[in-house]
């Protein structure tokens, strides 16, 4: 997951390939409150890993079941009839596929609770739950504004006779998350008679209330419902584990690939090719309501083919074909076709959104703002959006998109970086995607083809002892990009050359060359490794270094060496550290600094690293070394050591490594085409 302040995507171009989608969080968050809820021990397979569900798992713990997590799969002893443990404070975060069903199930079942979750969760309607909730008898407080969290249920002595008598009557038109919280804890008061619910007004997002529905009858509930607008829930309700159950991946997450499939032309670039990107863990059968956006795809113009668990998107239609769509049943994914509008011929108008308004953020709003930064013309009213693409290539505009800490906003505009003017899309907070997806952007360049050229590349040279790589290393984390120390390369091919049991000579040049094309080497966090080993240590012995100036001196091998540094310039971007990176290797790259500082002061700073470690030394001896290697490299006859003709050079003399970081990613910024949006 990048957890970067921003996310700049390069002008992508296509794209073709496989991907496997992570767990509904709709069905992930209702399993986990159904088994825990229940009799028996429930094991879940498939599980979404995310910010919704690690706070549900967290305030189910908090209440006294047991939870027991490997990877994907989790089992999970119910309370099974049990008082949950109480008090307690549960914080949920902005899930509120937590908060709501919570909210209900503990007013149900007694005891002191307070919940609470972050800002916005603050600013998200709950009112009208808790009104029903109220008509039962339950105690609920707000403990701020009324009508939002966050929450007191307070319940000590236990929960009061609840009033079942009369049908318990709350508003669909809002959020389907509080017919489906009253539907999931309602069965906890099943006796001898059946308990009925009336939704007053329409209820909007009917596939999740069918989900919803799905999942109570995995769990031994019967419900019946007359044209969506009256529920029964059967005499004697009562929970029972299924034992195992497998949760779907997830549709709404999969819109965002079938619109790339959509959208992408193919590795030729040509405009009638297809590509074709298939999806793996959800099919045409899934129960969740977001899989109709297969419909909406296709009268856009894709070309959708499918099986129980998987689907084929191919381009099909080009330009895209505009669309009027009530899209009442698929609220969340009907996002995404708001950004596919900008490949559209025409104009596009979604319906009966108002939902939108009361989610992460408020969706209409901040689509219409982020799709007007890209050159879209949008009209938005309180349930509509209207979109309207950029009349040609040369209306769009670079963006800096700000996402609202909203997960869905942030993957519906990656598209955006397909446009037609191969204009770069910076996605500010990427992190957020952590809330259902976060592998989503990892995914996403799996899959994309993109012109090597349109990578960026910030390439940071130096002499000796000059800070190059801590500065590099600094740089690349911070704007997610991926790191190459080419010093290091040539010590890891040594290595692996020992390895392998070649001596490190003319005779076995061939040979090396040939290992050093494919070494599975990666740089992460201050670690170096050659495939599943990490060689960070092992490289930086004197006798390592020594072995590194033997390899050098075999030419096929330094070639084989340009290649596999090449190979680094990969999405979504690279900073490159070294002696020749912006005269040699990367001879293109749109930033490259010079870094070098006194030969007095590398020194110093040698020595303070080498006597932290333990080990003697002489500064005056440092500083010698240092000045005869310096005259070697600047005066060798192959890639001498020297500023590129258009380097920017900083001397970091009188800088810390912060200061030179910070140096480093203006000069960057000032390079971008939104670098002025971004300044918020």
């Amino acid at each position: 997951m990048y957890s970067t302040a921003f996310l700049d995507l390069p002008p992508l171009q296509a794209a073709a390939g496989e991907v496997h989608l992570p767990g509904s969080k709709s069905i992930s968050n209702r399993v986990l409150l159904l088994a825990a809820l229940s009799n028996g021990t429930t094991t879940v397979h498939d599980l979404l890993a995310s910010d919704d569900t690690r706070v549900m798992l967290d305030a189910l713990r908090q209440i006294g079941c047991t939870v027991d997590e490997a990877g994907s799969t989790v089992r999970i002893t119910g309370l099974g009839g049990r008082l949950p443990q109480s008090p307690a404070k549960l914080f949920l975060g902005n899930a509120g596929t937590a908060m709501r069903p919570l909210t209900a199930a503990l007013a149900l079942l007694g005891g002191e609770f307070e919940l609470s979750g972050v800002p916005r969760m603050h600013e998200r309607p709950i009112g009208d739950l808790i009104d029903a909730l109220r008509q039962l008898g339950c105690q609920i407080d707000y403990l701020g504004n009324d009508g939002y969290p966050p929450l007191r249920i307070a319940h000590a002595q236990g929960v009061p006779a609840l009033a079942l008598t009369e049908p318990i009557r709350v508003r669909g038109d809002v959020s389907s998350q509080f017919l489906t919280a009253l539907l999931m804890a309602l069965p906890l008061a099943a006796g001898a008679q059946a308990i009925v619910i009336e939704v007053v007004g329409e209820l909007i997002s009917k596939p999740y209330i069918a989900i919803t529905l799905q999942l109570l009858a995995r769990f031994g509930i019967v419900v019946e419902h007359q044209n969506w607008q009256r529920f029964t829930i059967a005499a004697g309700s009562r929970y029972q584990s299924p034992g195992s159950i497998h949760v779907e991946a997830d549709a709404s997450s999969a819109s965002y690939f079938i619109a790339l499939g959509t959208i992408a032309t193919s590795a030729t670039g040509q405009k009638d090719a297809k590509s074709g990107i298939k999806i793996q863990g959800v099919g045409l059968d899934s129960i969740q309501g977001d899989i109709r956006f297969v419909e909406a795809a296709r009268a856009m113009g894709a070309v959708i083919t499918g099986g129980p668990n998987w689907l084929q998107i191919e381009r099909g239609a080009w330009p895209l074909k505009a669309i009027d769509l009530d899209c009442n049943h698929i609220p969340d994914a009907a996002m995404t076709l708001a950004v596919m509008a900008l490949y559209a011929e025409g104009t596009t108008t979604l319906t009966n959104i108002a939902s939108w308004r009361v989610k992460e953020t408020d969706r209409i709003a901040a689509m219409a703002t982020e799709l007007r930064k890209l050159g879209a013309t949008v009209e938005e009213g309180a349930d509509y959006i209207r979109v309207t693409p950029p009349a040609q290539a040369a209306d769009w505009k670079a963006a800096s998109i700000h996402t609202y800490d909203d997960h869905r906003v942030a993957m519906c505009f990656s598209l955006a970086a397909f446009n037609p003017a191969r204009l770069p899309v910076r996605i500010e907070d990427p992190k957020c995607v952590a809330k259902t997806f976060p592998d989503y952007f990892e995914a996403l360049f799996s899959v994309a083809l993109v012109d090597t050229a349109h990578i960026p590349v910030i390439c940071i040279d130096g002499p000796t002892a000059s800070g190059k790589g801590t500065v590099a290393a600094a740089v690349a984390q911070r704007l997610g990009y991926r790191f190459l120390d080419s010093g290091a390369m040539y010590r890891i091919t040594a290595l692996a050359a020992l390895r392998a049991g070649f001596a490190i000579d003319a005779d076995h040049e061939a040979r090396i060359a040939t290992l050093a094309q494919t070494l599975p080497v990666r740089f992460e966090v201050g670690k170096v490794w050659l495939g599943s080993d990490d060689v960070t240590e092992a490289i930086r012995t004197e006798e390592a270094g020594m072995n590194a100036s033997r390899v050098s001196a075999l030419p096929a091998v330094r070639t084989a060496l340009v290649d596999l540094q090449h190979s680094f310039q990969r999405l979504p971007g690279l900073v490159a550290d070294g002696r020749d990176m912006g005269t040699v290797i990367f001879p293109e790259a749109p930033l490259k600094v010079y870094l070098t500082a006194s030969a007095a002061c590398r020194a110093e700073r040698r020595y303070k690293q080498l006597i932290s470690k333990g080990f003697s030394a002489s500064i005056e001896d440092l500083r010698a070394d240092l000045e005869a290697r310096d005259a070697r490299d600047s005066s060798r006859s192959v890639a001498p050591l020297k500023p590129a003709q258009d380097a920017l050079v900083l001397d970091n003399s009188d800088l810390t490594i912060e200061q030179a970081v910070e140096k480093v990613l203006a000069w960057w910024q000032e390079r971008q085409p939104f670098a002025a949006s971004a300044q918020r």
